[in-house]
């Protein structure tokens, strides 16, 4: 009879003991849910917005050239006596220079030759000067109708001054042949090349050497047509920042010195020239910037009003986040007119008034409640 009894009442007697354990763990939770609520509101960073007047910075680069490259020729023929210690490849020469000079005795003879020769001829304009004076004075005795330009000896006298003006143009060739026997750099430049050597004969016309004008610099550079549209007004003279990068930056200031003035039919874009003066600092203590090198070029374009400069990591896909009055998320779609370095320009779609989302949420949700945590003058420029 008793094992009849325990074998009815020991399944009551388990179901009432988890019963008993259930309560309790449920009334653990509770407490536990009661002390330690989870916070699930999220803290972002805003910063107020304040629109501004902002000059373009236009960025371009090219390669540094010459402005002019000269071909120099021998003007004479004869034998090389000697050259410049700086006429070699690489050197530098100043303008006025003697770069090379060729064996003159043959030129100097002629100058002297030329010189009598004129000396002969005015020799010869005097004396028919005098017949023509005699002759002249003796038609005041002869009847009119004898008295002729050739009794008057006007053709004679006319020839000797012909021989004249012929023999001055002969010495002034010979003076000049002799002064060509030096020659000398036409402007500041630096030797590319040299062709000849101390006891080498030449002919007139015989290329020498290559030359570079080293007292100013062109910089050729592409101008894109979403950049052509923030161009200055008037743009020539315009200052500009040239430099060239490496382990050491140069930097030189240049200048806007014209447009090419056509569009270039492969990339459509225009060419601005930039200028630099004294680009290897012959009279200044700037570093040298050569002729090749590649170099970043920046000027001022025009300046626009009233627009937002952020950072291009707060705008996606042309969208950027704000909190609104009610402290909610809102995306705001804006208009970008133009991306410098690691700033996006913006014109339309943002206010002075809106709070521009500084961190935004990896997956920011329209309409999400956030906290705020306040950053001035984040935009400060």
């Amino acid at each position: 009879m008793r094992v009849k009894v325990l074998r009815w009442s020991l399944p009551l007697i388990i179901l009432g003991a988890a019963y008993g354990g259930y309560v309790a763990i449920s009334s653990g939770n509770a407490e536990a849910l009661e002390t330690k609520p989870t916070n699930t509101s999220l803290t972002v960073k805003v910063s107020p917005l304040r629109s501004s007047d902002h000059n373009v910075v236009i960025t371009s680069h090219g390669e540094v050239s010459p402005v002019e490259i000269t071909q120099l020729s021998a003007q004479v023929s004869g034998e090389v006596v000697s050259w410049h210690p700086s006429f070699v490849a690489g050197g530098i020469v100043k303008k006025g220079e003697i770069l090379f000079s060729v064996e003159s005795e043959n030129y100097y003879a002629a100058v002297l030759q030329a010189e009598a020769d004129l000396a002969t001829a005015q020799a010869s304009l005097i004396e028919e000067k005098a017949k023509a004076e005699v002759a002249k004075r003796q038609a005041k005795n002869v009847p009119s109708s004898q008295v002729t330009d050739l009794y008057l000896r006007k053709p004679q006298v006319l020839s000797a001054k012909a021989q004249v003006k012929s023999a001055t143009a002969s010495l002034k060739r010979a003076k000049r042949d002799l002064d060509k026997c030096r020659v000398v750099a036409p402007y500041n430049a630096l030797v590319i090349e040299r062709e000849i050597g101390v006891g080498q004969y030449i002919s007139a016309g015989t290329r020498v050497a290559t030359l570079n004008n080293i007292e100013a610099a062109e910089i050729h550079i592409p101008i894109a047509g979403f950049d052509s549209v923030f161009l200055p007004q008037e743009y020539a003279s315009v200052t500009a920042k040239v430099t060239r990068k490496g382990v050491n930056n140069i930097e030189r200031e240049g200048k806007i010195e014209r447009d090419i003035g056509v569009i270039d039919s492969a990339t459509r874009m225009t060419n601005l020239v930039i200028k630099v003066t004294d680009p290897y600092a012959l009279s200044s203590s700037a570093s040298p910037l050569k002729f090749g090198s590649y170099v970043e070029v920046q000027f001022i374009g025009k300046m626009l009003k009233h627009v937002y400069r952020l950072p291009q990591e707060l705008v996606n896909n042309r969208q950027v986040w704000v909190v609104n009055e009610n402290d909610e998320l809102e995306p705001r779609n804006v208009n970008v007119i133009r991306a410098e370095q690691e700033f996006i320009l913006i014109n339309e779609g943002l206010n002075d008034s809106d709070r521009l989302v500084l961190t935004v949420p990896e997956y920011p949700q329209k309409g999400t409640r956030v906290e705020l945590s306040t950053v001035d003058n984040y935009f400060k420029q």
